[in-house]
């Protein structure tokens, strides 16, 4: 080893630098060239990693600008359009105006009262369908022997539209509270009861078999494995049924009821109130729009385990 010829470019522990050593010289620059300092971490700027941070701002305020681009173009048609005579401004006032009528209706308390009695008997049957559907989907997608004996009564059921029923919900429940609330419930509940029986059986296999080989009982299986990996579709199902909860409910407030904004919808339309008829369709639309965004930010918060 000692007499081991050197090849050009081996560099041995002796020939690095030591720590305590004068550092070596640095050559003069050539005569007519301004030397160039070496720079020292304590020479480099606080605000160095400052255009990374930029640039994740500008991709977030590009990505926002391409996102509401539609709807800004729509908002924008919607005012534009009836001024020019495009569209019959009586049957499509400008949407500026029903954004007076939409104040008029805040202010005088009318739009609140109808919203409130909206949101109670929506989130009432849409949380009456959580409590039921997923417990049941859950039973379903485990449990094969009950699978087999429901199965059959869900496909009748599934292929009914809630839409169609509605009359029979009001012969057997009459007009009041009660129907519509059970009218939102039996909408809302397809959806998750569907969704959370195909996330149990669409878990992995493999993640089973490796499961029960660690020694997991069905219990701990259930907990630690199925429910963790089905609950992304079974939120599927939740936003689903939280879109229906209102859509729904608009047919039942325009029957027999006496606020509500689907009742508010159709009093304005009979009543040739144009402007206050958009302005109940836009409060819904916003209140559809909110109500999904709670349920993403639910969602991302049960399923933080989650790799994206």
């Amino acid at each position: 080893m000692a007499d081991q010829k050197l090849l050009p470019g081996d560099v041995h522990r002796y020939d690095l630098p030591d720590d305590s050593a004068t550092p070596a010289p640095v050559p003069a620059a050539p005569p007519g060239l301004a030397a160039t300092p070496t720079p020292t971490p304590a020479s480099i700027p606080a605000s160095a990693g400052a255009p990374r941070r930029r640039f994740f701002g500008g991709r977030l305020l590009r990505r926002a600008v391409t996102n509401s681009t539609a709807i800004l173009l729509l908002l924008a048609a919607w005012e534009v359009l009836p001024r020019l005579g495009v569209v019959d401004p009586v049957f499509a006032p400008p949407l500026s105006e029903n954004l007076v009528a939409w104040y008029d209706l805040l202010v005088g308390g009318q739009l609140t009262e109808h919203l409130e009695a909206s949101l109670a008997r929506s989130l009432s049957g849409f949380g009456l369908a959580i409590v039921l559907a997923i417990p049941l989907g859950l039973l379903i997608g485990w449990y094969k022997p009950v699978a087999d004996f429901l199965t059959p009564l869900l496909e009748l059921f599934r292929n009914t539209s809630a839409v169609a029923l509605l009359p029979v919900f009001t012969l057997i429940l009459g007009i009041g509270e009660t129907t519509k609330i059970t009218f939102v419930l039996y909408a809302c509940a397809w959806p998750i009861l569907l969704n959370t029986i195909s996330g149990v059986k669409t878990v992995e296999p493999l993640l089973i078999k490796s499961a029960r080989s660690m020694g997991l009982g069905p219990l701990r299986l259930f907990q630690k494995v199925i429910l963790p990996a089905a609950v992304p579709t079974i939120f599927t199902g939740v936003r689903l049924a939280g879109a229906y909860s209102i859509l729904v409910l608009l047919f039942a407030e325009m029957v027999g009821a006496k606020a509500g904004l689907g009742y508010l919808i159709l009093d304005t339309q009979s009543s040739f109130r144009i402007p206050d008829m958009y302005a109940g369709i836009i409060t819904i639309s916003v209140l559809g729009l909110l109500f999904n965004l709670l349920l993403v930010g639910v969602e991302r918060r049960f399923s933080t385990w989650r790799t994206t």
